[in-house]
């Protein structure tokens, strides 16, 4: 199989060579068509997407399909199911249904290799919280953990914490012993907690900016601490709302490109028509009608809900960057953390999207989408 298209590096064509799964070449092409061709969009962060919720506490392998079929329209090729702070219950429940999912679909075996907990040993401190349930914070468990482990079949990959919590150092060590990737949100941690984590093994920060409380003091805090440990990369929220252009501008000139992701973070109300809900995650919420969630009556954020191929198109244009720069932060570098996906060279997994964008537009138009080599999506 070969597709081509436009790379949006150089600008000009390329054709890609296809065989069992990975790319066997690339080699210059003409007369391709007006649609770029990029490595497909790889999200650490998903808690639901178009009515479809993963916090919901009744997780099915019916809800799993229809999440890749919808992420693939917007050239997502790999994903991490993100379950939030929640009882030991509903966490091992949604475990073991996105377990079963795995083993019953090929196609979700194949966009899903991970999943991402993010909780429950997070802040127990209003707004550091952000809308996780307070009643189900608690510290770290390497007991419970394994107790996950079990369930899933050793499938969560990602777990979010907050370092201030005892045992959290111990507990981060364990994790990265066994290769799980440590990282730190929803936080009110000190510099030196900040530090102490990333030099057990913590490696990256949850939607920095977010998560965290609305007063801090000037410095030292819990944001200029993470952005100056080079150990931590930092995965950004960048719908527009989450981070003001300049605030965002400013994180990634400070992280880095090699540094820095970019995470939707969408909840189920994501894609949603504008209205009123009640939502077992934030209670009442209000979709506006320009798409922003929000606890209703308030100006409090309740989850995010642009996908990531509008996130790509913002961080081009509010940190003034090329869109071959943007496409990196959710592509090669979240890949880095889900087994070196998301490379569009010889020899890697050919997971590609094919896709229209002009300068201004606020996200790429998915035309197709490929997944371990085999077209998955086709608008």
């Amino acid at each position: 199989m070969v597709v081509d298209g436009i790379d949006p590096r150089t600008g000009k064509g390329i054709a890609i060579e296809i065989a069992d799964g990975t790319i066997a070449a690339i080699r210059p092409a003409e007369n391709t068509g007006p649609h770029y061709l990029s490595a497909g969009l790889i999200d650490l962060q998903v808690n639901g997407y178009q009515g479809f919720d993963l916090n919901a506490g009744e997780v099915t392998p019916a809800i799993m399909l229809s999440l890749c079929e919808e992420l693939l329209s917007v050239g997502v090729t790999t994903w991490l199911p993100t379950i939030i702070t929640a009882s030991e219950a509903s966490i091992l429940q949604a475990l073991e249904a996105i377990a079963r999912s795995r083993a019953g679909h090929r196609l979700i075996a194949e966009m899903v290799p991970g999943v991402h907990v993010e909780g429950p040993s997070i802040s127990d401190r209003d707004g550091s919280r952000g809308a996780h349930p307070l009643a189900f914070v608690r510290p770290p468990s390497m007991a419970e953990f394994e107790r996950w482990q079990q369930a899933s079949g050793s499938l969560v990959t990602m777990v979010t914490l907050a370092p201030e919590h005892e045992g959290s150092l111990d507990y981060i060590r364990a994790l990265s012993a066994q290769g799980i990737l440590v990282a730190l949100g929803h936080t009110a941690a000190t510099s030196d907690e900040i530090h102490a984590a990333a030099e057990a093994g913590a490696r990256l920060s949850t939607h920095l900016g977010n998560g965290a409380a609305t007063l801090l003091p000037r410095h030292p805090n819990v944001i200029w601490a993470q952005l100056a440990d080079d150990r931590l990369t930092a995965s950004f929220i960048v719908d527009g709302w989450h981070l003001p252009a300049d605030t965002f501008k400013a994180m990634l000139r400070a992280k880095g490109l090699e540094r820095a992701i970019l995470v939707s973070d969408t909840v189920a109300l994501a894609g949603m028509p504008p209205g009123i809900y009640d939502q077992p995650v934030g209670g009442r919420v209000e979709v506006s009608a320009e798409g922003r969630i929000s606890v209703a009556g308030t100006l409090y954020l309740a989850g995010a809900s642009l996908p990531l191929s509008a996130n790509v198109a913002i961080a081009a244009e509010m940190a003034g960057i090329p869109l071959a720069d943007a496409l990196l932060l959710a592509t090669r570098n979240p890949g880095r953390f889900v087994g070196g996906r998301g490379r569009l060279e010889v020899g890697a997994r050919a997971d590609l999207i094919r896709f229209e964008w002009s300068q201004g537009d606020r996200a790429i138009r998915v035309g197709e989408a490929w997944v371990h080599g085999e077209k998955a999506y086709c608008r």
